[in-house]
């Protein structure tokens, strides 16, 4: 191995579960249970996640190589130039039906598992999403010996997913510190040092 390929900073894989995060804020800006119901997660979505705020976390821990998001895409096209701009893999997910979830979080891990398989250079993934299912995936990780890296909302976030993270990033909490009038952005926590999530998830 060469010294330009041993000094190079290993890359980072995101993984967006990203009709779930927009659920989640959807919830919180029009109450909960407002999502799920037909008139509400199937129409055109208006944008409510600031995409710029999460690929600024994951360009901070590396060069980003895999940019790869979960939704039923047909519902949200006025994400599209946010999607573009930051150069979005999009995976497209059908519900089998209306109250029946999309499989995002299934398809995630099966990637993730099989990326880091492919990808010897992946030193760090970033999963956006809250839920406990991708706990699994925390283990896999960690048995691989790449550092993870969580992101979700406050008050969607599984706890025990949540702390199954090296570090974990409240997404409220990256908003603030990218949109703050009069300040410069908050240094994020090093990836080495785990943030411990509020007792109030």
């Amino acid at each position: 191995m060469n010294r330009s390929t041993r000094d190079e900073k290993p890359s980072v894989a995101l993984y967006w579960d990203f009709e779930n995060l927009h659920a989640s804020l959807s919830e919180a800006r029009f109450g909960e249970g407002s999502y799920s119901k037909p008139d509400g997660r199937f129409k055109a979505q208006e944008p409510l996640i600031d995409v710029q705020a999460i690929m600024d976390l994951a360009a901070s821990l590396g060069p980003v190589a895999i940019n790869r998001a979960y939704c039923n895409w047909q519902f949200f096209g006025r994400y599209r130039d946010a999607l573009l701009q930051n150069a979005m893999e999009l995976i497209q997910l059908f519900p089998p039906g209306a109250a029946t979830k999309n499989g995002a979080d299934i398809r995630l891990c099966l990637d993730a598992a099989e990326d880091m398989g492919r990808f010897c250079q992946i030193g760090t993934v970033v999963v956006v999403g809250g839920d406990s299912d991708f706990m699994a995936l925390a283990q896999k990780i960690r048995a691989a010996g790449r550092v993870l890296v969580g992101v979700g909302t406050r008050k969607a976030t599984n706890r025990h997913w949540a702390r199954s993270c090296h570090a974990f990033h409240y997404y409220e909490d990256l908003v603030e510190a990218t949109d703050a009038p009069g300040r410069e952005p908050r240094a994020l926590p090093n990836v080495g040092d785990p943030m411990e999530p509020s007792s109030s998830i």
